[in-house]
């Protein structure tokens, strides 16, 4: 069964003029990506703005990552939803492609409690056969209890989750309940500020943006992580602190595609419009994300 580990990049996605996905771009992002030696890409994600896009461009979306990897990394695309035909719908199709699994967050929108939370993912795992990643994202939808986390992990299609709550604590118990039903709970976790610490405590990778803009950094933080040279990690986790500081500051995704294009891909326009006062303050930040990448990629000799 697959496991999710190491560094996992969820895919931003690059928009021409007209706001249709620029699959050149993807391309050549994916083709970046396994050359800096990531482990899996998961298109369709929050960074990527999956919300922004119709059924059609979402299945598009994920044959083209899944075209372009060519079996050489893992494929997670998202598959969430806000209710479950559409989650089955997508997660079917990633299985029919060959991905090695789908990530799946809680239906947003209209307020849900944990039980109907809970019978939405079981209704889900019923209807598919492909691995299932859990997807914890407080900051966009309702976070998933951890008894209801311990109950879904007994069921042999959830494979791993992925925890963006930032929170150590969550982490813990996350991993505690998990482990009392699986021998090797796989839980990525979410926010790049916590990933050594993560790895430290029983986490089995990362999961996140800043993974596709610095993959060398959080490769790094991985490898240095294995072969035990703690400082070295510590090192490399402290160095994308003001960068992530800086990337919040702007309009979700809007600071990270910003960084990204300093990368070299253009990422297109933002798909949600900024008013003029929004604007202007986003003319100051991202001179301050392109003057703390610069630094970066100078100090790092990255290019």
């Amino acid at each position: 069964m697959f496991r999710p580990e190491g560094v996992f990049i969820p895919l931003m996605t690059p928009f021409r003029e007209d706001g249709s996905v620029n699959e050149k771009v993807v391309r050549q992002i994916v083709n970046f990506l396994v050359g800096k030696g990531v482990d899996g890409i998961f298109p369709l994600s929050s960074v990527g703005e999956f919300i922004h896009l119709s059924f059609e461009e979402k299945i598009a979306l994920m044959e083209i990552v899944m075209d372009e990897a060519r079996g050489r990394v893992a494929v997670t695309p998202g598959a969430t939803g806000t209710h479950p035909e559409e989650v089955i719908a997508l997660a079917r199709k990633a299985a029919e492609i060959g991905c090695q699994a789908v990530v799946i967050g809680p239906p947003y929108f209209y307020p849900i409690n944990q039980d109907n939370l809970e019978r939405h993912f079981e209704i889900i795992a019923d209807a598919v056969q492909i691995p299932i990643i859990l997807y914890n994202i407080p900051l966009f939808s309702p976070a998933i209890s951890y008894d209801v986390v311990e109950r879904l992990f007994r069921r042999n299609n959830f494979v791993g989750m992925k925890d963006s709550s930032g929170s150590m604590v969550d982490l813990m118990h996350y991993l505690d309940k998990i482990r009392s039903v699986a021998q090797r709970p796989a839980v990525m976790v979410g926010r790049e500020e916590i990933f050594y610490p993560a790895l430290m405590v029983g986490a089995s990778g990362c999961l996140s943006a800043t993974c596709g803009i610095l993959p060398e950094i959080m490769v790094g933080i991985y490898r240095a992580w294995q072969e035990k040279k703690y400082e070295q990690a510590y090192e490399l986790q402290l160095s994308i602190l003001p960068l992530l500081r800086a990337m919040f500051s702007a309009p979700f995704p809007l600071g990270f595609k910003t960084a990204m294009e300093l990368r070299g891909f253009r990422m297109g326009p933002p798909k949600q419009p900024l008013s003029a006062s929004e604007k202007d303050r986003f003319s100051s930040t991202k001179g301050l994300i392109e003057k703390i990448m610069r630094f970066i990629l100078d100090d790092r000799k990255l290019g």
